[in-house]
């Protein structure tokens, strides 16, 4: 398991293997690629892939953020700058899944090759191509082992759910079905967050995927239930905040603290008992196999095709926790802490 984002690197590689080039020998090919914001320790990192990538294969990178995540209107800006440039491709993390989709057209008719990345765009082929963890079965192993671990207990769970964002973009939305199905509650719509009628839920809250708002989301829901005994979280940073509001309130060592990112310091927080278990993506190889799409569309003008069985092209998940549960199957923190980021 340790090897799988080398293994989905290698077979994405050879299904690109480049054809009679199309694009001139001497043009350089130019692409871009477009963050929800530039603080987040994933997209640092899937920055550096893309970058590290674009100078390996001597392409032109031009790279662009929100100011906080959920800016879309900063998004919209780039993607038209990115048209103006004649990029040949546009990589992107879309803060509103459904609002770009118009710009996204736009440079779609301009003969670029969009990719989604982490996040698929609503509907998903509104973007040529999407490469994601996936991200529902990143909520439903978190979900899977929070319920493991209270056993019997777990039909009288109070759980606290912290989201990402009102606009409840696909991510969001994916990591909380997945996690509810995964604990065993049963979903109504699934492209909504909130319609669920389980009376362990005890509210939704929204955290922006930062520390600042996982506090806040956390003191909210504790007005609603003090005996909140599980929180499932967006994010590893707001997986911080929420401990952060639980130590104040006495309550850390009576709460199971799930997550899905997989970066370094919310490893760590898992050796350190702040949360129990994460899901973890591989955010520098999701970058690095978009820039090498991008390269080979504009040499040969193929794009890339999604996983067997799937609409997208699956960049791998693992649960990492120093708790296993039998039949699940889970990597160590120590194996964690090896393949972390940021």
């Amino acid at each position: 398991m340790k090897r799988q984002a080398l293994i989905a690197s290698t077979a994405l590689a050879a299904a690109l293997a480049f054809a009679a080039p199309s694009h001139a020998q001497d043009e350089q090919v130019s692409a871009c690629l477009i963050t929800k914001t530039d603080i987040n320790p994933f997209f640092v990192k899937m920055k550096e892939g893309a970058t590290a990538k674009a100078e390996e294969l001597g392409m032109e990178l031009a790279t662009y953020a929100g100011r906080v995540d959920g800016d879309h209107q900063t998004q919209v800006q780039a993607v038209e700058t990115c048209i103006a440039s004649g990029a040949d491709g546009i990589l992107i993390t879309a803060s509103d899944t459904k609002a770009i989709v118009d710009v996204v057209q736009t440079a779609r008719d301009n003969g670029i090759l969009v990719i989604a990345l982490d996040t698929p765009l609503e509907p998903i082929d509104a973007a040529d191509a999407t490469f994601a963890t996936d991200n529902f079965k990143a909520g439903e192993l978190i979900g899977q082992w929070a319920a493991a671990q209270l056993g019997d207990e777990a039909a009288n769970a109070k759980i606290a759910m912290l989201d990402l964002s009102p606009s409840q973009p696909s991510v969001d939305v994916l990591r909380n079905q997945g996690f509810l199905q995964g604990f065993g509650i049963d979903l109504n719509d699934e492209n909504l967050i909130g319609d669920e009628e389980d009376e362990r839920i005890v509210g939704n809250d929204v955290t922006s995927g930062n520390e600042e708002g996982g506090r806040r989301a956390m003191e909210n829901l504790l007005q609603v239930d003090p005996e909140i005994n599980v929180v499932y979280t967006i994010n590893e940073p707001a997986a911080a905040g929420a401990y952060e509001t639980l130590r104040s309130f006495g309550r850390q060592d009576e709460v199971i603290v799930v997550s899905v990112d997989g970066g370094c310091p919310g490893v760590q927080n898992v050796q350190e008992g702040i949360i129990g278990a994460t899901s973890q993506q591989y955010p520098l190889e999701m970058a690095a196999l978009g820039i090498e799409a991008i390269a080979n569309f504009a040499r040969t003008g193929e794009t890339p095709e999604p996983s067997p069985g799937l609409d997208f092209y699956d960049t791998g998940v693992q649960l990492v926790t120093d708790t296993p549960v039998e039949g699940l199957e889970s990597i160590s923190v120590e194996e964690g802490l090896e393949l972390c980021w940021g």
